[in-house]
């Protein structure tokens, strides 16, 4: 049996192996999505697919890769036909994924005959095929439509590359060359993974690395079940609203979370959410319960005296109840590429609802919200050029300090794409970028400013498509504090401005056009009246007020 301070040893290591594999593929992927943006993340799982590491990176692709991974082991790979040398791809929302962008890989890692850890990688692709460059469709209606669905497959099948599949998703996407570099580079990181793992057995064996796993997860676990009895037994309602799902532009998506806590487990009823809609703002189980599970570790983690490893032992105490055919749990063939909205909003929903249990810990809402929008631009000679971009705004207060001013919070935690990139890359200008004077809610302690950000057509032809939410329901305060500013899509076209919907698909623009996006803030906590005079001073001061 090992002891306490090997197994602390081993649970750092793990962590260390998601960290090289996280390097690797920032040092080697193409895209900027992937390489500037950040949008990708890796982990380490036991051999029964349950999250034991991760990387610091993207929270709604962690908390949801242990899920796919059981749902292959489960229902669509035999395990006794995965061998050490085959890698598993799929990106399929109803196999166990989020959505089609987001490609996901996994490996066994095998010591002496026996399997001991699976290694995985998500990337968010350039784009994966269907209506729009991206593949982030507004207006899509059915899954068929947002792009080349892979189902589970081996893309490498002892040690060999299966050359079809290499083929099928090369014919079907509009950036072949970053995409499949992109591939090459979670197939790279997955290996840097492996060999760390296979050095951890050598010392430690198959038994001893089984072991630790089941240890690792029953310590947080614990840790988990010691934070949530912290809570007053009770039950916690909040509902927040989408805007629309893009079709029905009228219809606020609802979504009410009732939170039950009882001892040392919480039960998450999702039972009053809207029915799943036709526009692609719907989510699958993966993607709900990584919102869910995000608050309630977060929240946990503010009541514990320590800090404790976020894996699937956190999971343990949680009980989802999402009825299929509801926003939460989708059912076939719904789009859902714009899940990340109905995470962000549920993640809000969830903070409110924590709030009333434990209202010292909790922030006011952030702006909730994923500000998608894609530029395709057409050369003279009808060469094309794809760029993604994801904006954010800002954090809500805290009961102890302000919000903060544009930050990646919540369900992702993205980086900018520098701006110097941009331009060097494609026939874009950035005109503008910079916080958003007056856009966090007021309060005794100040929202976090949204930003603004304005790109300009530089080529011929430009088709752009925004998939982005916010602009009718703020963001809420909390215990008195105001609400946040709504989100603004701006068009100028010779010298005239014009709204553009949040919501749209392959818009032609024209060169010499301007959009500019502005973002929302994040809800103010406490009273306006009560905020400190030196505190209103800075404020003015630095130009925040607007």
């Amino acid at each position: 049996m090992l002891g306490p301070i090997e197994i602390e040893v081993i649970r750092n290591a793990l962590t260390a192996a998601a960290a090289e594999m996280d390097v690797t593929v920032w040092r080697t992927s193409r895209s900027t999505i992937v390489r500037e943006l950040l949008d990708y993340s890796t982990a380490v799982f036991d051999a029964e697919g349950n999250n034991l590491a991760q990387s610091a990176r993207i929270p709604s692709h962690l908390n949801s890769m242990s899920h796919f991974l059981r749902e292959l082991l489960d229902k669509w790979i035999d395990p006794a036909t995965w061998g050490p040398d085959d890698v598993v791809i799929s990106n399929d929302p109803y196999c166990g994924g989020q959505h089609l962008p987001d490609i996901t890989a996994f490996k066994p890692v095998f010591h002496e005959g026996k399997r001991i850890a699976f290694v995985g990688t998500l990337c968010h692709h350039i784009d994966v095929g269907g209506l729009v460059a991206g593949s982030y469709a507004a207006k899509a209606i059915e899954i068929f439509q947002e792009g080349l669905r892979i189902p589970p497959v081996k893309l490498i099948e002892k040690g060999i590359r299966n050359e079809g599949v290499w083929a099928m998703i090369r014919q079907n996407i509009r950036k072949p060359d970053l995409l499949l570099g992109d591939l090459q580079s979670q197939i790279a990181s997955l290996e840097v993974g492996a060999q760390a793992l296979r050095r951890l057995a050598q010392r430690y064996g198959a038994a001893g690395m089984i072991e630790a796993g089941q240890r690792i997860l029953d310590m947080s676990e614990a840790s988990m079940r010691a934070a949530i009895a912290q809570m007053p037994n009770g039950t916690y309602e909040f509902t927040d609203y989408l805007d629309d799902d893009g079709i029905d532009l009228d219809v606020p998506i609802k979504l009410h979370v009732k939170l039950i806590v009882a001892n040392d487990s919480i039960t998450v009823d999702l039972s009053g959410c809207s029915a799943q809609v036709q526009g692609p703002t719907n989510a699958t189980l993966a993607s709900t319960n990584s919102a869910v599970m995000y608050a309630i570790m977060a929240t946990c983690m503010s009541l514990g005296d320590d800090a404790f490893a976020a894996n699937a032992g956190c999971y343990r105490p949680v009980r989802t109840i999402a009825p299929e055919g509801t926003v939460v749990n989708a059912r076939h063939p719904a789009p859902v590429v714009h899940r990340i909205a109905i995470g962000h909003r549920l993640l809000n929903a969830m903070f409110g609802a924590l709030h009333q249990a434990v209202p010292d810990r909790v922030p006011a809402a952030y702006y909730g919200n994923s500000y998608v929008c894609t530029f395709q631009t057409v050369a003279a000679d009808t060469s094309r050029e794809v760029l993604v971009e994801i904006e954010i705004g800002g954090t809500g207060a805290h009961p102890g300090k302000d919000g903060v001013n544009a930050l990646s919070s919540g369900m992702h935690n993205n980086a900018n794409i520098p701006i110097e990139m941009i331009e060097a890359q494609m026939p874009l200008t950035i005109t503008q970028y910079g916080l958003l004077p007056g856009s966090g809610g007021s309060g005794m302690r100040r929202g976090g400013l949204g930003l603004a950000r304005e790109w300009r057509i530089d080529s011929p032809r430009c088709f752009f498509t925004a998939n982005m939410d916010r602009f009718v329901h703020a963001p809420y305060g909390l215990a008195g504090g105001g609400t946040a500013s709504v989100g603004r899509l701006i068009l100028t076209r010779d010298g005239a401005e014009s709204a553009l919907p949040p919501k749209a698909d392959n818009m032609p623009l024209r060169q010499g056009d301007r959009v500019r996006l502005e973002t929302s803030g994040g809800g103010g906590f406490g009273r306006a009246a009560d905020r400190q005079a030196a505190d209103q001073a800075r404020d003015a001061r630095l130009g925040y007020l607007g």
